[in-house]
């Protein structure tokens, strides 16, 4: 079987994902120390929490603008668009793969080369999570850290800041999930740490 190695991601790709990856793990912990931990025996301590959230979740915010920033300038954003025409199909193709080929040794149906840098499970996921969630977590984020100003209202005789709460939480929770899949398949690699060398060199390793 033939190897080629791709260099797909640049040290600059690789410090804003790593970057990216700690801000979110701290965001997590701390969320569920505010939402869960008892008062007299805190995971982190209430207020060091909360302070510890706003204070990484601006920085995050910072991060999210830099990477679309990045990926309009750069190019790489070509790399996230997906195809309408048979994308449905792809899907299937792709998650058929994901759950029965890939553990049959059978051939990827979107195998990663130069010009694809993602299949499309890939492409539809972090469309999802980069312009959906992403971009919920951190208006709803705002708003709770100026509830005065954004949410003094109620909305179908439910408290505002509750709902906005709620949709904050939910957000982080479906996040976290992606998270805990993204960092699985990165396993599926030829190895179950090829993937994660490539954070490390730059270089994917492609085969026939």
């Amino acid at each position: 079987m033939a190897e080629e190695k791709i260099y797909f991601y640049p040290v600059i790709i690789r410090l804003w994902h790593v970057i990216n990856a700690v801000l979110c793990l701290i965001l997590i912990i701390t969320g569920i120390s505010m939402q869960f931990s008892n008062p007299k025996y805190p995971l982190i301590r209430f207020n060091v929490a909360v302070s510890l959230h706003n204070i990484v979740a601006i920085l995050l915010s910072v991060n999210y603008f830099l990477f679309l920033f990045g990926n309009i300038v750069s190019g790489n954003g070509r790399h996230y668009k997906i195809k309408i025409k048979g994308l449905l199909n792809n899907l299937t193709l792709q998650l058929i793969y994901y759950t029965k080929g890939i553990f049959q040794k059978e051939k990827a149906p979107f195998p990663i080369n130069k010009e694809r840098k993602f299949n499309p499970l890939q492409q539809f996921t972090y469309l999802v999570v980069m312009s959906i969630l992403v971009p919920v977590i951190i208006i709803t984020g705002i708003a709770l850290m100026y509830p005065d100003i954004f949410i003094p209202l109620k909305f179908l005789g439910f408290s505002a800041l509750h709902l906005t709460d709620l949709v904050h939480i939910m957000a982080g929770f479906m996040i976290s999930l992606f998270m805990m899949i993204h960092v699985y398949f990165c396993t599926l690699g030829t190895t179950p740490v090829t993937t994660f060398k490539s954070m490390v060199n730059g270089f994917h390793e492609a085969h026939d």
